[in-house]
């Protein structure tokens, strides 16, 4: 750290001890960060003419031809490695192997094989492993993010990358897994999910078998897509990231050489005249964000999670994540660029996927396909069932109990006490209670009451479920209801408080009938209502579609 940093940091804070592994052209930026933020502790190359520049640069420092004796140091904590790409798995793996956090360049490594060797070898050792993402450090990257998440812009639609350049070829990877990485890391980080799809093509004019330009499409889930132009033969540098909602575009075009013009929005729009789309241009608005260097926030990151122990942003499983759109999209490349579905990371070992900003505390259960979505914070003892979904903002309490294929969306709590039950659905802002007369300077605690909400049973948005009451499997909550007393199965319940208005079907459907007789008009299920029950009566297998198991 510098002095200025030490001294905000406060007297207790010990700064590990990293080797940098490779001093050559970005290695040498790797040096420079951790040397100002008091980290570096040796550097290692095998080149002679490094170890000078290297000698030059920081008297003082050990100089190592090999990464042997870092290696056998105790005190070493852990190890940058900045070396060519071909050699990142076999160096980050002896370094886990010998007790070391890693900070490895991208790629993690250039199979997938290998990237998952790797991850699990941390996994097991509890060992860091961190992946050089640079962008997703960006400050402008980070301004980007929070907007999104922020929902300025509205839906995402779109999102293109350039990353051109003239020179700076290679020879082990190709200008896919050398310049794609940083930006496939950041569309990912933006859409929040791996790609179900991906196609590639390119060339290779300098090198066989080494293309030197390369056009990757990416297809997710909810109709987003992306595509990514690579190219180290272009005429001149360009560096331009598109972010495409449906109410806002954000550019960041980090080539531009005017800090001040180079994170932009623009809030253009479409509007019909005699049914026919007329484009409406807004002018461009210039954003401000932090100026911090990028490198600088990604060295402060490793140190933070070696003192920690908490993973980083760019930790071993998002660098698998890129590996698995990299691999997709090399596959592409040979079969002369047809789709390749991806296998997304609730295939991997550890068999959900969560979000970086959600916090989750110790002695959680996330069940396999899971998923965890933005800021959400599953507290300790929480159980979450398999194929679920979090939503954005989402508070589990301690000790509560969610099913499997149970959907909560956005902004939503689940105090202790509540259970639900499997493939419930609960909308955005629906409210649970667990005190029926709270007080903010009485603590009743003790007092909590429980509500249960009954399998396949569906609340809808900005609804009020008064605590101590059981909702009945299949049931049907309006949105804005104010749910204050038991409600059957079956039943639709709206208004405040809310009142049966009807009865609801396995799949959903509001049921019509006369009497005591209700069928469903879109699966065909007949129903008899029996001592102000509902009771199924005949299942049927109507227009292509197979209703829910009773």
């Amino acid at each position: 750290m510098t002095q200025n940093e030490q001294a905000n940091a406060g007297p207790s804070v010990t700064v590990p001890r990293v080797a940098l592994v490779g001093y050559g052209y970005w290695g040498t930026n790797i040096a420079r960060n951790l040397h100002q933020l008091g980290a570096l502790a040796a550097i290692v190359d095998e080149l002679g003419s490094h170890r000078e520049k290297a000698r030059e640069t920081f008297p003082g420092i050990p100089l190592h031809e090999s990464i042997d004796t870092v290696l056998a140091d105790p005190g070493m904590q852990g190890v940058a490695i900045a070396t060519p790409a071909t050699t990142h798995a076999q160096l980050t793996q002896r370094s886990l192997e010998a007790g070391k956090d890693v900070f490895v360049e991208k790629p993690l490594a250039l199979t997938l094989q290998d990237g998952q060797s790797l991850v699990e070898e941390a996994r097991k050792r509890s060992a860091i492993l961190m992946v050089g993402h640079l962008l997703e450090y960006h400050p402008a990257v980070e301004e980007i993010e929070a907007r999104v998440l922020s929902g300025e812009l509205g839906a995402l639609q779109y999102i293109y990358s350039n990353r051109l350049n003239w020179g700076r070829l290679r020879r082990e990877e190709s200008i896919l897994w050398s310049f794609a990485p940083h930006d496939i890391a950041v569309i990912l980080r933006l859409v929040g999910s791996t790609p179900t799809r991906v196609m590639a093509t390119g060339g290779a004019w300098i090198q066989p078998d080494v293309r030197d330009v390369t056009v990757t499409h990416m297809e997710f889930a909810g109709g987003i897509k992306a595509h990514l132009y690579v190219s180290w033969l272009h005429p001149h540098k360009e560096q331009r990231l598109v972010v495409t909602g449906d109410r806002n575009v954000l550019v960041f075009e980090d080539s531009a050489p005017d800090p001040e013009r180079k994170l932009r929005r623009y809030s253009h729009s479409v509007d019909w005249e005699d049914h026919a789309p007329v484009a409406r241009k807004a002018p461009e608005e210039f954003l401000e964000y932090d100026r911090a260097e990028p490198l600088k926030q990604e060295c402060l990151a490793f140190l933070n999670a070696i003192r920690t122990r908490k993973a980083p942003r760019t930790d071993g499983e998002s660098g698998l994540r890129v590996l698995q759109v990299l691999n997709a999209a090399e596959q592409s490349l040979n079969m002369g660029g047809c789709w390749v579905d991806v296998d997304g990371p609730l295939q991997q070992k550890e068999a959900h996927f969560v979000h970086h900003s959600a916090t989750i505390d110790d002695q959680v259960s996330i069940g396999n396909g899971s998923r965890i979505w933005h800021y959400c914070h599953l507290s300790s003892g929480a159980v979450v069932g398999e194929n679920c979904t979090l939503g954005q903002n989402i508070f589990v309490a301690p000790d509560s109990r969610i099913g499997s294929g149970v959907r909560i969306q956005n902004n939503v709590s689940i105090y202790a006490g509540v259970c639900l039950e499997d493939d419930v659905f609960v909308g955005p802002s629906a409210v649970f209670t667990n005190v029926k007369n709270p007080r903010s300077s009485v603590s009743r605690k003790s007092e909590f009451d429980s509500t249960k909400v009954g399998r396949g049973a569906t609340i809808g948005a900005n609804a009020t479920i008064v605590c101590g009451v059981e909702i009945g499997e299949f049931s049907l909550v309006g949105a804005g209801s104010v749910v204050t007393s038991n409600i059957p199965a079956h039943a639709v319940y709206v208004g405040n408080p809310a009142r049966q208005k009807g009865w609801a079907c396995h799949c959903g459907e509001c049921l019509e009938g006369k009497g005591h007789s209700f069928s469903c008009k879109r699966c065909g299920n007949h129903y008899e209502e029996i001592d102000s029950a509902l009771v199924l009566k005949k299942l049927e297998h109507r227009g292509g579609e197979k209703p829910p198991a009773p």
